[in-house]
């Protein structure tokens, strides 16, 4: 790979709590000099995000439900709302953890039909956030299914702030649960360009990260020295 596709694999993340405004213009800097897929920033963050990647590829996304997942549908419903008319291109979203391994399908699949409706009616994807964590295979299997079911773009492994993040067999056992036409997101504990590229050898079509600027360094490091391709003119 690229430096420029090792870029286009990450979400660069600035989800914690204790972050300023003036920490969230750092992780926009960071995204814009390498050229990320997007910042998964906090909803009340988006305008600041959307106003400083305008004009650049690098897109702004948020988190729904974040990170519990448990709130009502129209809470979740409303908050995507307002997350879109602040400009945000991506929505991350919890389904419900509770509803999902009490056998509740219709509930986890209908909500996540509604967010996924609301989305793409306003040009923008929808990523399902599973927390594996938390989950029997077979729930894994049965939350990417239903993701799928109700016209999810992705499902993703974790928040980052449950008891585990992404492994590359989960990755593997959530490609192998949904078709080609729904990607999958690793996100929770990965730091390191390796951790990245196994992710992404195990089917990760993005991977949700903090540590960007490690990561791309390290990318560039290997490319001067020969261990990556060259950059595609």
């Amino acid at each position: 790979m690229t430096v420029q596709e090792i870029a286009k694999l990450l979400d660069h993340s600035t989800l914690q709590p204790f972050l300023t405004d003036d920490d969230i213009r750092k992780g926009c800097d960071i995204a814009l000099r390498w050229g990320t897929a997007t910042v998964c920033a906090r909803p009340a963050d988006m305008p600041l995000v959307s106003r400083l990647l305008a004009s650049s590829p690098v897109l702004p996304c948020t988190v729904i439900g974040f990170p519990h997942g448990s709130v009502k549908t129209r809470v979740k419903l409303y908050e995507a709302e307002q997350a879109l008319d602040d400009g945000c291109r991506e929505l991350d979203m919890v389904l419900h953890i509770g509803k999902l391994k009490q056998g509740e399908n219709n509930y986890v699949r209908d909500e996540i039909a509604l967010l996924s409706s609301l989305a793409h009616k306003r040009g923008a994807l929808l990523k399902v956030i599973i927390e594996t964590c938390f989950l029997t295979e077979q729930e894994k299997i049965l939350a990417c299914r239903l993701s799928e079911e109700a016209g999810a773009d992705f499902v993703k492994t974790s928040t980052g702030y449950g008891t585990g993040g992404a492994t590359a067999e989960d990755i593997r056992l959530m490609r192998s649960s949904v078709s080609p036409k729904v990607r999958v997101k690793a996100s929770g504990g990965i730091r390191t360009l390796d951790a990245v590229l196994a992710m992404h050898e195990a089917g990760a079509d993005r991977c949700g990260v903090s540590a960007t600027a490690a990561i791309m360094e390290e990318a560039e490091k290997r490319a001067r020295s020969g261990l990556l391709e060259e950059e595609k003119q």
